[in-house]
């Protein structure tokens, strides 16, 4: 099991080229847990998960890990502990599965020394866990959407790190993949204890595989908790400006969205 990691932003705005897009928000991530980030597009969500790690500075405020701010952590140090997973990352020309998986080991070697026992069986150990041992040889761009993502995740599972963060992992992907990566995820924090914090635009699969969610609104937390205590009729329609029922999924017991449109309202449709 991981180590538990207290890791916290405190009051933190944030944004891009002079346009705030967080507000003095405030959270703690709970360790060795799933806790997943919805919210509108524009919200904040991306922008929340990349000043927690640290690659946008915040304006005022401050993320700190293990009561220390971040940015007063050496670099290599904080990769150790953390590991990020981009929305949408550059595929270098011409790599293979194994080298791009490899680079996940880069927080963890130094200039003066090669590679070890230890980060081959780091990166064979990610991508068994990932089910990609058999494309190890292949080119990046051989792959489907759905097998590259896996080798994206084993590449930060190559890192070992304690908490991991993902923008959007499953986006663009049909849903045999979102279920078969997120089972993934739930099997890496289940058998490891590893904190997994993501950015996903599923509510419903959001509901599902959640032990937390955060929901933002218009670059503040308006609300989190349990599935179950935060997804409601009412919050999804403040945040999303969508009218739904909000039922218990059959399969999972969590939370489940049901929009209602224009075309699809029953008792409009008996009225009229």
């Amino acid at each position: 099991m991981k180590p538990r990691h207290t890791f916290q932003a405190e009051g933190i705005t944030a944004g891009y080229d002079n346009k705030t897009i967080l507000h003095d928000v405030s959270l703690s991530i709970p360790s060795n847990k799933i806790s997943i980030i919805i919210g509108s597009n524009g919200c904040g969500k991306s922008t929340l998960l990349k000043t927690m790690a640290r690659l946008i500075k915040p304006t005022s405020g401050q993320v700190t890990l293990e009561g220390k701010p971040i940015h007063k952590i050496p670099p290599k140090q904080f990769a150790r502990v953390l590991g990020l997973l981009p929305q949408s990352p550059i595929v270098p020309e011409g790599i293979t599965v194994a080298d791009l998986v490899g680079r996940g080991r880069y927080p963890h070697q130094t200039f003066l020394k090669g590679w070890t026992k230890k980060d081959y069986e780091a990166v064979a150990e990610a991508m068994e866990v990932m089910n990609i041992t058999e494309f190890a040889n292949r080119h990046i761009d051989e792959l489907s959407g759905g097998q590259r993502q896996r080798v994206w995740i084993a590449m930060a599972l190559a890192q070992q790190t304690d908490i991991l963060f993902l923008d959007e992992p499953t986006t663009y992907l049909d849903i045999t993949y979102q279920v078969e990566i997120l089972d993934l995820l739930t099997d890496l924090n289940r058998k490891y204890g590893t904190t997994i914090v993501m950015v996903l635009h599923d509510i419903n699969l959001s509901a599902r595989y959640a032990d937390h969610i955060f929901a933002m609104h218009k670059g503040k937390l308006i609300a989190e908790g349990e599935p179950s205590a935060v997804i409601t009729d009412t919050l999804i329609e403040d945040i999303f400006g969508l009218h739904c029922n909000v039922i218990s999924d059959p399969v999972s017991d969590s939370p489940f969205v049901v929009p209602i449109g224009r075309h699809h309202n029953k008792l409009k449709m008996y009225s009229s």
